[in-house]
């Protein structure tokens, strides 16, 4: 059967329609697989982006205190108006940042005045002031060189006593250290109350070393004549202020000048105070020397003395204990004793006035005429960008100032304190199980083979003297790690 040409182009569609359906079937299913795709692609980019933000946020948390690194911009930034050097310095920034607002508007009055008059002589004055009033940049581009070298020679300078300053507490921890290790050795022929009795000494060494070289820490301490504050005659103990002299003070070297000119003693006198026992360093000064201690004029000097004392009287015990050992412990005290004057030689002696002075008037002289400079270009500007030059420049200044005498707040000398009475007393018991060998334990034949530990406790109050051995609350080894908790501080 022939078909007209009608007809076939009719049939050509219907055959070609299934086709056409079955070609965008497949495509519209592949676009939403895609699309899916894409979206779940997305959602895995946010929770591998959240969980990058919650690990870097932990690293953060777990930074260890005083570290800043660039993570903490936006922190630094936030807080900067709780600065303390901000602080301390906004009394300068704010006058020069007077000044050269002052100055800008003065030079903009000028300026358009001069423009809007039409009296020519005055837009001459004007125009003639205004170039005056403007100088060139070359010489403070010379200045700011000696400039910087002045100020970054001090601040290297503090940093250096800084540095020295941690040494020296650093090397007096691992003094106490040592020292307390060599009378756990040398117990047996020292004694175990005097042991104990020097332990307490060794412990309120850097508490009493501490007041010396910062005064105003002894907050604790009252005077005898404030009505304000009730003493309690039982628990208190009468002392005077021990302070270490300053090389600057010139009301003490007019009086060391006058004894040696006409041979008089005549001291100032000083103020009779008084302190609760019951707190550190006092409660762990034992027995009748804490009345004693309290008397010296330099206290710790007073411990490191009496230390040594208690370790010349030890009888020997050939060839355990003899003068070597004696004297090695003796050695000990010595480092203790020099780091007293290691301490007083930062704290008394403080950088060069003369270099001082003249490093803080270059460093005014170039800020207050810094104005002449910018403000032709700067204009009304100037005023804020002074202002921040300002807080840099003795920002710097100032923390070579405080970094000077690291004493005074820089370094946490309660930490070193603390510490070291840890080393020496809190943590006694468990640090005496090193000196439990189980070689000793075999050969003494059986006595004694479980092993008895002397609890030192820190109830530092606790008069040593005259303590009976026997007496000392002893545990048994197999209750040594039931009791930690109890003497754990």
């Amino acid at each position: 059967i022939s078909l007209s040409p009608g007809d076939k182009k009719l049939k050509k569609k219907k055959d070609d329609a299934p086709k056409k359906n079955n070609k965008k079937r497949p495509t519209l299913s592949i676009e939403m697989n895609t699309k899916k795709k894409h979206k779940a692609d997305a959602e895995k980019r946010n929770i591998q982006q959240q969980e990058r933000y919650l690990r870097r946020q932990q690293q953060i948390q777990r930074r260890e205190p005083g570290r800043i690194s660039a993570n903490d911009w936006s922190h630094n930034i936030y807080n900067i108006f709780s600065s303390t050097i901000l602080r301390d310095v906004r009394g300068p920034m704010a006058w020069v940042f007077v000044w050269a607002t002052l100055w800008s508007v003065f030079h903009k009055v000028l300026t358009t005045g001069a423009l809007a008059s039409s009296s020519s002589k005055w837009v001459v004055t004007a125009a003639w002031i205004v170039q005056k009033m403007c100088l060139p940049t070359i010489q403070h581009t010379m200045m700011v060189s000696a400039m910087s070298f002045l100020l970054v020679f001090r601040t290297n300078s503090a940093y250096q006593r800084f540095a020295e300053g941690r040494k020296i507490w650093n090397d007096i921890v691992d003094a106490a250290r040592d020292f307390s290790r060599m009378l756990k050795l040398y117990e047996f022929a020292i004694g175990t109350s005097k042991c104990r009795t020097i332990k307490s000494l060794l412990a309120s060494f850097p508490y009493l070393l501490r007041h010396r070289i910062r005064p105003s820490l002894m907050s604790g301490m009252f005077s005898v004549s404030d009505a304000n504050v009730e003493r309690d005659p039982e628990n208190s103990l009468l002392l005077y202020p021990d302070e270490s002299l300053r090389d600057t003070d010139p009301e003490v070297a007019a009086r060391a000048y006058d004894e040696e000119e006409t041979g008089s003693s005549r001291r100032k006198t000083r103020e009779l105070c008084w302190v609760d026992k019951r707190t550190l360093p006092w409660k762990l000064i034992p027995g009748s020397a804490l009345e004693l201690c309290a008397r010296a004029q330099n206290r710790p000097l007073w411990v490191c003395d009496r230390m040594a004392k208690e370790l010349a009287v030890v009888e020997d015990m050939a060839p355990k204990f003899t003068n070597r050992e004696r004297l090695a412990m003796i050695g000990y005290v010595d480092k203790l004793s020099r780091s007293i004057g290691a301490c007083e030689r930062i704290h008394q002696t403080v950088v060069p006035l003369n270099y001082a002075r003249h490093a803080l008037r270059s460093l005014t002289v170039w800020l207050w005429t810094l104005p002449f400079v910018l403000v032709k270009d700067l204009g009304l500007l100037t005023g804020p960008v002074v202002a921040v030059l300002s807080w840099i420049l003795y920002g710097v200044y100032e923390i070579g100032s405080r970094i000077e005498d690291p004493f005074q707040g820089t370094l946490r000398l309660s930490i070193y304190c603390d510490a070291i009475r840890r080393d020496v007393l809190a943590d006694a018991i468990a640090r005496d199980t090193a000196f439990d060998l189980e070689e000793e334990k075999k050969s003494s034949g059986g006595n004694g083979g479980d092993g008895d530990y002397d609890a030192i406790f820190e109830s530092e109050s606790e008069e040593y003297d005259g303590v009976d051995v026997s007496a000392a609350k002893k545990k048994k080894k197999g209750d040594f790690f039931e009791s930690l908790e109890v003497f754990k501080l």
